[in-house]
């Protein structure tokens, strides 16, 4: 059960890496290119898709902390788990929420100034790509060791 916890610690964040590329690298920008696809249409499906997204990443989180927990690995996988963890947390308990209000305006016609808070959104994205990329790397390093010499 150990070797599949350790392989989980390694695909459960490549799945959460391909992920956040697909829908913040492609589908985000790519939607409001499509023909007649209003701001406010485009708004709206970015908020049931971007929901769609943040829950798939809290249930990819809470499966790589289960998975660390039962190989109890040492401090440095831990640090960027809850790295991940705290990041998750804030992008979807304070980012997203202040995100929501201003596409609930613009898709209710009124007018609403652009803010920082998608710069913000995009930062912490950054962010948690580079943690899931550390995270990864140090799991292929303990999943990947030099073969047992063959005994003659």
């Amino acid at each position: 059960m150990k070797k599949l916890d350790l392989s989980l610690r390694l695909f459960l964040p490549a799945i959460w890496l391909g992920i956040i590329i697909a829908i913040d690298g492609f589908e985000a920008p790519l939607k409001f290119q499509a023909p007649g696809i209003t701001i406010p249409l485009g708004l709206g499906i970015g908020k049931l898709v971007f929901t769609a997204m943040n829950a798939c990443e809290i249930l990819l989180a809470a499966l790589i902390v289960v998975a660390t927990l039962r190989t109890k690995y040492v401090q440095p996988a831990w640090t960027w788990v809850w790295s991940l963890v705290a990041l998750l947390a804030a992008k979807v308990a304070i980012i997203r929420p202040l995100l929501n209000i201003r596409t609930e305006a613009v898709i209710a016609g009124e007018s609403a100034p652009f803010g920082y808070m998608h710069a913000v959104y995009i930062v912490v994205d950054f962010l948690i790509v580079v943690a899931l990329i550390v995270y990864m790397a140090k799991q292929a390093r303990h999943l990947v060791r030099a073969p047992e010499p063959i005994a003659a």
